[in-house]
């Protein structure tokens, strides 16, 4: 298979688009957590009804389309190998905690993969739903819709005081997280997210790596998330990050524009540097590859690269990890060949577009 063909089946056709202020804000989600009323939760089910539940699914919900999402599709994980589960992980499919279980899991995914819902994570249902940019509002519309779809013919656990339940009580209430997937170089260049992070913080929102919880914040993406979800509105929480994130992209902005006009010739420097690595290397790291490409992304911001699409952080970020290196490979690779293949793939990609 080439790597054109590869890249137009491995990577999700919302992952390819702008949305506004995409020069930041690679994504906006919206995760709901949900739970049957009539059974324990997954923590404690026993494995008949967890199958009971994901059969449940299975009848009611494969192949249907809901609006603008179409033919979803119900991917179990026992039916997975180790590899395929990293890739769906690696396209924020699923959360790493699903690809860790098996038998009684799976995931629900609509033919666009903007959306999936987790079946017997943590709970019995993670509802989550991608737009490119930053398009919180948008996405916390169609997510409701998409959840008062499912409540059709799910009776959901809800209390009239503390809202939806949920296996972990820091979920109970509107069983909501809001997010944002934001490049921000120049913060981290100039170590201001360090100094932002703790205030960021004390309203109530988290900064997190790529993968959410506990990951690294490698390539200079960040999570920006609410930590709260009882006591306040499903559009509450959303206001108060999407304030948040505003003042994130105008400090951006302010810092990109404060390192030109202080040292300009130095970060086109690094820029162009990153970008000759890119080219030409033949073996590259992972931590390498996601700064590189976070300076070839900052350049094509700033202008001083025009022939590459801004969306090739998006996809590079994704085909470069070890499940999409192994996937295209067809076959296992130790450390050191994924460093090869990482090299190779990317060189390919940047000349597909200097072919265009």
């Amino acid at each position: 298979m080439s790597l054109q063909q590869f890249m137009n089946e491995a990577i999700s056709p919302w992952m390819k688009q702008e949305g506004p202020d995409s020069d930041i804000v690679m994504s906006s989600r919206i995760r709901l957590a949900r739970n049957f009323s009539q059974h324990p939760f997954p923590t404690v089910a026993s494995e008949e009804t967890l199958e009971k539940i994901l059969e449940f699914f299975n009848e009611e919900f494969k192949r249907q389309s809901f609006r603008d999402y179409d033919n979803f599709e119900l991917v179990k994980m026992k039916e997975l190998q180790p590899v395929e589960k990293r890739v769906l992980v690696e396209k924020h499919l699923i959360s790493p905690h699903l690809a860790e279980k098996s038998d009684q899991s799976a995931t629900l995914i609509s033919q666009n993969e903007q959306v999936s819902v987790m079946v017997n994570e943590e709970d019995h249902i993670r509802i989550q739903l991608y737009f490119p940019g930053f398009q919180l509002d948008r996405a916390l519309e169609q997510a409701s819709q998409l959840d008062d779809w499912l409540e059709e013919k799910i009776d959901y656990a809800f209390d009239e005081k503390r809202g939806y339940l949920t296996a972990c009580p820091t979920n109970v209430g509107t069983g909501m997280r809001a997010s944002v997937m934001m490049h921000l170089p120049a913060l981290s260049m100039t170590q201001q997210i360090n100094r932002m992070t703790p205030a960021i913080n004390q309203l109530g929102l988290v900064v997190r790596g790529i993968y959410g919880e506990g990951s690294e914040a490698v390539g200079n993406i960040y999570q920006i998330s609410n930590q709260i979800t009882l006591g306040k509105s499903e559009q509450d929480i959303v206001e108060d990050l999407h304030s948040v994130v505003k003042q994130l992209i105008d400090q951006e902005r302010k810092a990109r524009d404060a390192l030109m006009n202080r040292s300009g010739i130095q970060l086109e420097d690094r820029i162009f540097r990153s970008y000759g690595v890119l080219k030409h290397s033949r073996i590259i790291e992972s931590k390498e590859a996601a700064k590189c490409l976070s300076d070839l992304r900052l350049g094509i911001d700033l202008g001083f690269i025009d022939h590459i699409p801004k969306t090739i952080l998006n996809e590079l970020m994704i085909l470069t990890q070890p499940g999409f290196l192994q996937q295209y490979a067809k076959t296992t690779l130790s450390p050191d060949e994924r460093d090869i293949r990482r090299a190779s793939l990317i060189r390919e990609r940047l000349q597909l577009e200097n072919e265009e």
